[in-house]
Parts: structure tokens; C-alpha cells; sequence
């Protein structure tokens, strides 16, 4: 799995115990899924579709680093399979895993359209070397 962004925890994303919030964790999570759909199917106009259970095992506290890896499981005809772990950088615990996000590749009408994708693909293997 490879971790493409890291988070800061400050006091804007703390719940009542002190603790990073799990829905800050979540729109974090949900934000890389669509920016990382967006790049391997170059198609700005994706949405998620699914998100299977979400384990937290773990938290993380002010001041801490989190780490957010994604990794695809599957191309569909519309869609991109996507498996995610967070971790906390400085106690090197998971903090959660999610075994199954779906995310749904659209056209301009809004409706799911083929992306015609098979494998994941390299923002340097797009670059053409003259």
C-alpha cells in the first residue's frame, strides 16, 4: 500500500475526549479516494459510492501525524475498488482500515460511465520521454 498524504491532528479536529474525530478522519479519507480516482482516471467528476466497515482500532492525538495509504483492488466498467488504512506516524499504530471503497467514475450528465481503465496507472509513466 502506498501512503500518498499526511495530516496534522490540531485542536480543530479533536472530539469531546481529546482525541482525533473519527468524521474528520472520514472526510479526510474521502477527500484522497476522490483525488486519487480523480488522477488515475483523469476525470475530475467522481463520486464515492461505498464505503464497506470502517475499523477503528486505534487514535491519534493533538499534534500528532496520521498517514493516509490507498491501494486499488479492483477496476470495474464505471468504478475503481479501493482499499484504505490510516496510521498514526509517531506511535506507528493503525488507526483504521476500510476494506471496500467504491468509487464511481461519472460523465457529464452525472450518471456512472465507463472509464475504460485496467490497471493503475503512474503520473510519470503518462509523461512522454523525448
Amino acid at each position: 500500500m502506498r501512503f500518498h498524504t499526511r495530516k496534522w491532528v490540531k485542536p480543530e479536529d479533536l472530539n469531546a475526549n481529546g482525541t482525533l474525530f473519527g468524521g474528520q478522519l472520514l472526510a479526510w479519507i474521502d477527500e484522497e479516494a476522490a483525488l486519487y480516482t480523480i488522477i488515475q482516471l483523469e476525470n475530475s467528476r467522481i463520486v464515492t459510492k461505498y464505503m464497506s466497515e470502517i475499523n477503528f482500532m486505534a487514535s491519534a492525538k493533538q499534534g500528532d501525524i496520521i498517514e493516509i495509504g490507498i491501494e486499488v483492488t479492483k477496476f470495474g466498467k464505471s468504478s475503481m475498488t479501493l482499499k484504505c488504512e490510516a496510521r498514526n506516524k509517531m506511535t506507528r499504530e493503525t488507526i483504521l482500515t476500510i476494506d471496500n471503497l467504491i468509487m464511481v467514475n461519472l460523465g457529464e450528465d452525472g450518471k456512472p460511465k465507463p472509464h475504460g481503465k485496467t490497471e493503475v496507472e503512474f503520473v510519470k509513466d503518462r509523461l512522454r520521454n523525448d
